[in-house]
């Protein structure tokens, strides 16, 4: 059996999260359900809820949304039902008819989904599912709350006699108000409404001349406002038709409401079962926003928090874009307790009540932020200590009331509770309190309880370094700035950094000396030993995170280096391909070379013939009938090659641009002449000029000859006289 003190439900903040998950909800029952939201007693319970907001959080991402359960409190109208012989208002049916409607669509779908939503479906399968209450109130009330013409057949015998009436006064009135208008005797607005009655506005010296009964007069009594004499017969009967309408709907209501009162105890269960959804939305809402999971809940003896995050301190830091560090925290059967030191302000209490709060939330069925693979089990009790422990309602001191509560302590704590106790021993005498303290630590370490306390007593701090299942832990601070990093380090007590702190806040070094030698040498020696080791920690935790960026960094290179050598690899082969190409078109040109040299001497076809059929017998004899497979490959690297010979061209063309872009001083360019020697603008090859004819010029390469423009000719050098 769970059980768990409002002061630990205080001490840890817990109602503070209740407020926001009860602003979440929809429902006024559902906000007021939310802040009564207490750690389960069962286990089997404790799991149901768990599940329930674990498939309500599922379904934000899952294409099967859960339909709206948004309702209308009938609180009141439950109330009425009990009553005997009381009767509803129409719009209190309608309330009832649409709590009904959204109850079934609600168990429809959660029927139809239950592979998705197996733990809600089980909450929702002992309602029972009927439409006999919406079939009731839709035969009587409309949509917008009305009670229908047809709803009895007096009533409606009723409405059809009042529309003729009304029709009658409506006639009657039109003929009176057109009657005295032409007489003169009614004021600019002709008519008005008074007592929800038509009445004409009569000029107050003609009131006598109108036939009919004063219903009133202006402020200023120049009209007076009266109600023609036909129109008051026919308004008297229609009165009587509305006070019989008014009769038998009071009939109506009242069958409606004994029709509908079996169902109470259904309509009751339904206001119930859709005010506990909208809670569960609410925790899955703010699962959500504190990225919130369900961890492993094991029969271990276990607690396992991998990067929690304190959720109020989250939510608060993400409000004002600030950073919000995580903390790791493992307590076992071989590492029950954690004495965690340092100096002040470096984040000791935060990672105390981020574990306890955590594991409060989750005992009462809400996702916590922590790591996927972090795992708990459930404690019968949480103990707490935490925050100003004066109690001045009771003129306790502080060390008394910390008294009254390790001894509340002693009588509850076994091995399935845990304690948190911040700034263990304080409030009396350093000496004779840490004493106490120690003993009470060993007690706690002997009932096999799990627990988490904060301290600045050295003696703790040792007795914490000697039990071989408790462990020190600090909270890292830079070694240089002495600025908190706010993370939890295990397995080495820490120091509180006293004098270092004091002299880095201005107190005259001086006066530090003569602080450490009012004190044992001992203390100060063992205080400074620590400082060094967290130091040495520090620069150890800086030096590792520097290495492991190496290592990415190098790790990064590397790969960029194998991809640049599988590149020059390809373009290797490649450029190897098209030199093998290259020699073998020249050995072939050779080798027509040669035959076209001896044709030219013997004049010999058959010859010619013959040794061009031998040169292409010996080709084809290396050649192979490549497969479609090898056809492929071939195809998509020579579309490689020509894909990175555009990359190329279109990087030539934009580096010619922008060439073109700059200006260009021009040289003057010389006149060409017969004989020199020139060359295309964008060519290579060297010829001279045979002849120039107009403008243009026959270009002598040798082998052949090209006629080109001038313009497109660049100068080599002169021709030789």
């Amino acid at each position: 059996m769970i059980s768990i003190t409002e002061k630990t439900l205080q001490d840890l903040q817990f109602p503070a999260v209740l407020e926001t998950i009860s602003e979440i909800c929809n429902t006024d029952i559902g906000k007021q359900k939310a802040l009564e939201i207490t750690p389960f007693r069962e286990k089997e319970s404790l799991m149901s809820a768990l599940m329930q907001t674990s498939e309500y959080v599922s379904s934000f991402q899952n294409n099967n949304a859960i339909p709206n359960h948004g309702f209308d409190a009938i609180t009141y109208e439950i109330k009425f039902l009990a009553i005997e012989d009381s009767f509803l208002e129409v719009g209190g049916f309608r309330k009832i008819a649409t709590i009904s409607e959204t109850t079934n669509v609600l168990l429809t779908f959660l029927n139809k989904f239950n592979d998705y939503y197996p733990n809600l479906c089980a909450k929702s399968s002992g309602i029972q599912l009927t439409k006999e209450i919406i079939t009731l109130v839709d035969a009587v009330a409309d949509k917008y709350g009305e009670i229908k013409d047809n709803a009895s057949p007096r009533l409606l015998e009723i409405r059809r006699e009042m529309n003729l009436v009304r029709g009658k006064v409506n006639q009657s009135f039109g003929s009176a108000l057109t009657q005295y208008n032409s007489l003169g005797y009614l004021d600019d607005i002709k008519e008005s409404f008074v007592q929800n009655r038509r009445v004409l506005a009569v000029l107050a010296m003609y009131r006598r001349k109108v036939k009919g009964s004063i219903l009133g007069s202006s402020k200023t009594g120049s009209i007076a406002y009266i109600e023609p004499e036909n129109t008051l017969k026919y308004s008297r009967e229609l009165s009587n038709l509305e006070y019989e309408e008014k009769e038998e709907i009071t009939k109506i209501l009242k069958q409606l409401t004994n029709a509908v009162r079996p169902f109470l105890p259904l309509l009751i269960q339904y206001q119930d079962f859709l005010s506990d959804i909208d809670v569960i939305a609410a925790k899955a809402k703010y699962a959500n926003k504190i990225n919130g999971i369900l961890p492993a809940i094991t029969d271990e003896r276990r607690l396992y928090f991998r990067e929690a995050f304190h959720p109020i301190l989250y939510l608060t830091n993400k409000q004002k874009k600030e950073v919000t560090h995580p903390q790791t925290i493992e307590l076992s059967q071989e590492n029950r307790i954690i004495v965690i030191s340092g100096p002040n302000a470096g984040g000791k209490t935060i990672s105390m009540k981020t574990v306890g709060l955590l594991q409060l939330m989750l005992q009462s069925g809400m996702l916590i932020p922590v790591h996927e693979r972090s795992e708990t089990f459930l404690f019968d009790r949480i103990l707490t200590d935490i925050g100003d422990n004066q109690s001045i309602e009771n003129h306790l001191s502080t060390y008394s009331y910390r008294l009254k509560n390790m001894n509340y302590f002693l009588k509850k704590c076994n091995r399935k509770t845990m304690f948190l106790i911040d700034e263990f021993g304080t409030g009396s005498d350093p000496e004779l309190g840490g004493a106490l303290a120690e003993i009470f630590l060993e007690e706690f370490y002997h009932r096999e309880a799990f627990g988490l306390i904060t301290t600045h007593y050295s003696n703790l701090k040792i007795l914490a370094n000697e039990l071989p299942y408790a462990t020190n832990a600090n909270m890292l601070f830079d070694e240089k700035s002495l600025e908190p990093m706010y993370k939890l380090v295990l397995g080495q007590a820490g120091s509180s950094f006293t004098f270092e702190v004091a002299l880095k806040n201005g107190i005259p070094f001086s006066l530090i000396n003569r602080a450490k030698k009012k004190i044992e040498i001992g203390k100060v020696r063992f205080d400074k030993t620590i400082a060094n080791l967290q130091k040495e920690r520090s620069k150890l935790e800086k030096t590792s995170t520097n290495l492991k960026e190496e290592e990415t960094r190098a790790r990064e290179e590397s790969k960029k280096m194998e991809n640049i050598n599988v590149k020059i690899k390809q373009k290797l082969e490649s450029y190897q391909e098209l030199y093998d190409s290259n020699q073998k078109t020249i050995y072939i040109g050779q080798k027509i070379e040669d035959i076209a040299e001896k044709y030219f001497n013997n004049k010999n076809k058959k010859d010619l013939i013959g040794e061009f059929l031998k040169i292409v017998e010996i080709e084809n004899s290396k050649r192979k009938k490549a497969t479609p497979k090898e056809i492929k490959a071939k195809v998509e690297m020579k579309k490689e090659i020509i894909k990175e010979v555009e990359i190329k061209v279109e990087e030539i063309r934009i580096e010619k641009k922008e060439k073109k872009l700059k200006p260009v001083i021009e040289k003057p360019k010389p006149i060409l002449k017969v004989g020199d020697r020139v060359r295309m603008l964008d060519g290579k090859s060297v010829g001279s000029i045979d002849k120039i004819e107009k403008n243009k010029a026959v270009v002598n390469y040798g082998l052949f000859t090209s006629k080109v423009s001038l313009e497109e000719l660049e100068f080599v050098e002169a021709g030789k006289k």
